[in-house]
C-alpha cells in the first residue's frame, strides 16, 4: 500500500503544533508564523520525507528545525527595504554588481562609503562575494568558511555587516550574499570536531575508505584536475578519504544526515539575521551523492534545494534564491521556480555571447537560447558577462552537432582563442585549471581584456581599440536589454584590465581566476572619469545604457521573441508590452552586414527610435547593420 504522504504531512503538523514552545512570541507574531508555518509545512514534509523518511529519529530533528523557527522571529535584523513588491525582480530598474568588500573597498565600514557610487551607477542589488571566516591564505576566494557566523575579522564585524544592510536599503539597494552549503572548510568546528574523533560530526561529512573512494572515482568528474586528481583526500591520521569535490580543505557535507540539514538552516538564518535579500546558492549542483552517479543535479538533490526554500518560506518568506549551476542547460532550468530558485545565474548565454564574439557567427547562440531561455513565472535570469569565476563552455552537444559543429573541438578553439594562443584572436584570457589528461580548460580575464582593449593598448593601434570598445558596448548592450537582472562584476564597469600581481603571492599564484580579482584603486576610478581614456568610454556606455534601461519600462517586459534576421551574423529579439516595442539587434562581426528585408516589418511602423543614440531611424532606409554596432529600436 502507498504511503499517502499529504495525509502523513498533515498529522505530523498537527503533532508539532502541539509540542513547539511559543511563548516567547507575541500574539501576532504566533498568528504569522502559524500561518505560514500551515501554508508551507506540506511542502517542506513533502521534500524531505524522500530524503529522511527511513530516518527513526526525523520526528525530532522537525521539531529542532521549527522551534529555531520561532526563536528567529524574536531575532533583530536591521532595517528592510522599503521596496516590499512580490516581484520586485521583474522590474526595469534593476541593475546588480557583484564585489569583493576588500577589492572594491578596505572594509564593511569602508564600503558603506561606495553606495553614493552605486546610486551614481544606477546599481540597486550588490552581491557581496564571501566575506566570513576562513582559512587564512588559499580560502578558494573566500569559499571554504569557516565559520558562517563571523565576519573575516579583516573586514569587521557583524555588527558592521548589519549597519552596511541598513545603509544600503535606505538607499533602495537590495544585499545578496553567498550561501555556501556544500561544503565547510576543514577548520570549521563541525570539522575539527570530526578530526579529534568526534563520531557524530564524522557523520557531518563523508569519511570513506579507499576502495569506496575509488569507487565514487570512477563516475565523478574532476573540478580542479590541476589541484588534486579525483574528488576525495586522504587523511592518513583518521585513516580515510574526505569528500573534497574542490580543494583539500573544502569539506563537502554529508546530507544523507538530517542533523546536517538542520545545523544548516540554523546558518543560512543567520545570514538572513544580517541583513540579505537574496541567498546565493554556491555549488547546488553537487550537494546530494548516489554511489554509481556523476553525483551532480541528482533528483534528491532538488529535493534538498525545495527543502530549503520551504525554510525560508516559513521563516523568512521576503528572501529568495539565487541559483549557481554552471552545469548542462537542461540542467540548469531545472532549478528555476517559484519552491526553488527565483532567480539563476544565466550561464549559458554569458558563455555563448563570447563564442559568438570568437566565431562572428550567432547559430549557436541562437538555437541555444531558443531551447532554455524560457523559465516559469515570476522567476527571471540574472544575465551577466563576467563574474568573479572563470568561463565554461556549457552548451549541449547535441545542439552544436545539429550544426556540423563538434564540441570537444569548438571549446579548444575557444580556450586558445580567448587565452590568444589562435592567430588572429583579440583576447588576452588566461587558462584556468587545464586538465592533463583531456586537455579541458577554462577561460579567466576582465570583460575589457577579454574583448581586445589590452590587446589593442599594447599594440598602441587605434583600430583595434575602437573594435575592442565596440565588442563591449555590444556585450552590455545585450545583457543590459535582455529580460532578467542584468549584473556587472566589479572593475567591468571601469574598464579594468587583467591584473598579474597575484602570480607573486604564493597563497593565489595557482588560482588564475586572481587575473580578474583585482583592487579597484583611485586611479581606476580616476582613469573612468577621463573620456579621452578606454576607461572612461567604457564607463560612460555603461553608464548611459543603465540609465537608458532605468528610465524606460519595456526593458520590464516580460513578453521575448527571438528575430531571425536571415544572416549568421546578426543577433536580434524583441519584446513587448502592450502596444510597446523593443527591437533590438547586433552584428557580431567586423563586417557590414546586409538585411533581408525591412525593419518596418518587425515593427509594424516605418520610423523608429534608437534609444542608444537618442537618433530617428528611417526603417526602410535602413538597409544594413554597421560592424559590431547594436540598435535598441522602438516607436518614437
Amino acid at each position: 500500500m502507498a504511503l499517502d504522504v499529504a495525509f502523513e504531512a498533515q498529522k505530523t503538523q498537527q503533532r508539532l503544533l502541539l509540542e513547539l514552545d511559543f511563548s516567547q512570541l507575541t500574539v501576532q507574531q504566533k498568528l504569522t508564523y502559524e500561518q505560514r508555518f500551515t501554508l508551507h509545512f506540506p511542502a517542506l514534509f513533502e521534500q524531505l520525507f524522500p530524503l529522511y523518511g527511513h530516518c527513526f529519529d526525523l520526528h525530532y530533528h522537525l521539531k529542532m528545525l521549527l522551534q529555531s523557527f520561532i526563536d528567529f522571529q524574536k531575532k533583530k535584523r536591521p532595517a528592510q527595504i522599503k521596496d516590499k513588491s512580490e516581484f520586485w525582480f521583474e522590474s526595469n530598474k534593476n541593475v546588480g554588481i557583484a564585489v569583493y568588500v576588500d577589492l572594491l573597498a578596505d572594509d564593511l565600514n569602508s564600503l558603506i562609503e561606495k553606495i553614493p557610487y552605486f546610486e551614481s551607477l544606477g546599481v540597486n542589488y550588490v552581491h557581496l562575494m564571501p566575506l566570513y571566516l576562513s582559512p587564512e591564505g588559499n580560502s578558494d576566494g573566500g569559499y571554504a568558511i569557516s565559520d558562517y557566523r563571523t565576519v573575516a575579522p579583516t573586514l569587521g564585524t557583524n555588527k558592521d555587516l548589519k549597519n552596511l544592510a541598513s545603509a544600503l536599503h535606505k538607499k533602495g539597494i537590495r544585499m545578496v550574499l553567498d550561501f555556501v552549503f556544500n561544503h565547510t572548510s576543514d577548520e570549521h568546528r563541525w570539522a575539527q570536531a570530526a578530526q579529534s574523533g568526534d563520531k557524530e560530526y564524522q557523520e557531518y561529512y563523508y569519511f570513506l575508505g579507499e576502495d569506496e573512494a575509488a569507487e565514487y572515482n570512477r563516475t565523478v568528474r574532476e573540478i580542479f584536475p590541476q589541484v588534486r586528481r579525483g574528488s576525495f583526500t586522504h587523511y592518513p591520521k583518521l585513516n580515510s578519504h574526505v569528500w573534497t569535490t574542490f580543494n583539500s580543505f573544502q569539506w563537502d557535507l554529508n546530507y544523507t544526515n538530517p542533523a546536517v540539514f538542520v545545523a544548516v538552516v540554523d546558518e543560512m538564518l543567520h545570514l538572513v539575521l544580517n541583513g540579505c535579500d537574496v541567498l546565493r546558492l554556491d555549488a547546488l549542483a553537487f550537494v546530494w551523492k548516489e554511489k554509481g552517479t556523476v553525483c551532480e543535479n541528482l533528483p534528491k538533490a532538488h529535493n534538498l534545494i525545495k527543502a530549503f526554500k520551504a525554510c525560508l518560506d516559513i521563516a523568512a518568506p521576503q528572501v529568495v534564491f539565487k541559483s549557481e549551476a554552471i552545469v548542462h542547460p537542461d540542467e540548469v532550468n531545472k532549478y528555476i521556480g517559484a519552491d526553488e530558485c527565483t532567480l539563476s545565474y544565466n550561464p549559458l548565454m554569458m558563455a555563448l555571447l563570447w563564442e559568438s564574439l570568437a566565431t562572428r557567427k550567432t547559430s549557436l547562440l541562437y538555437q541555444s537560447l531558443e531551447r532554455s531561455f524560457q523559465i516559469p513565472k515570476h522567476t527571471t535570469w540574472v544575465n551577466y558577462i563576467r563574474c568573479h569565476d572563470d568561463i565554461g563552455w556549457l552548451w549541449d552537444d547535441a545542439i552544436s552537432e545539429r550544426l556540423g559543429i563538434n564540441g570537444h573541438g569548438h571549446r579548444q578553439f575557444l580556450n586558445q582563442f580567448y587565452t590568444g594562443q589562435f592567430d588572429g584572436s583579440f583576447a588576452a584570457g588566461v587558462p584556468f585549471q587545464e586538465n592533463p589528461v583531456n586537455g579541458d580548460c577554462r577561460v579567466c580575464g576582465t570583460l575589457a581584456s577579454l574583448a581586445g582593449v589590452e590587446k589593442a593598448v599594447q599594440a598602441n593601434d587605434p583600430v583595434l581599440l575602437d573594435h575592442a570598445l565596440m565588442r563591449i558596448r555590444l556585450l552590455n548592450g545585450i545583457n543590459f536589454a535582455m529580460p532578467g537582472i542584468p549584473l556587472l562584476y566589479q572593475g567591468d564597469d571601469l574598464g579594468v584590465l587583467n591584473n598579474n600581481d597575484y602570480l607573486s603571492d604564493t597563497t593565489k599564484v595557482d588560482d588564475s581566476r586572481w587575473v580578474h580579482r583585482k583592487k579597484i584603486t583611485q586611479q581606476d576610478f580616476k582613469l573612468a572619469e577621463d573620456l579621452s581614456a578606454p576607461q572612461g568610454k567604457i564607463a560612460r556606455l555603461i553608464r548611459d545604457m543603465i540609465q537608458i534601461r532605468k528610465a524606460n519600462p519595456i526593458f520590464g517586459a516580460t513578453q521575448f521573441e527571438l528575430m531571425s534576421l536571415n544572416s549568421e551574423h546578426l543577433f536580434a529579439f524583441k519584446r513587448t508590452s502592450g502596444e510597446h516595442t523593443l527591437l533590438v539587434i547586433a552584428n557580431l562581426s567586423e563586417h557590414r552586414v546586409s538585411l533581408a528585408k525591412p525593419l518596418s516589418d518587425l515593427l509594424g511602423q516605418h520610423t523608429a527610435v534608437d534609444f542608444l543614440t537618442d537618433q530617428n531611424i528611417d526603417l526602410l532606409g535602413l538597409v544594413a547593420i554597421e560592424p559590431l554596432d547594436i540598435l535598441w529600436l522602438t516607436q518614437p
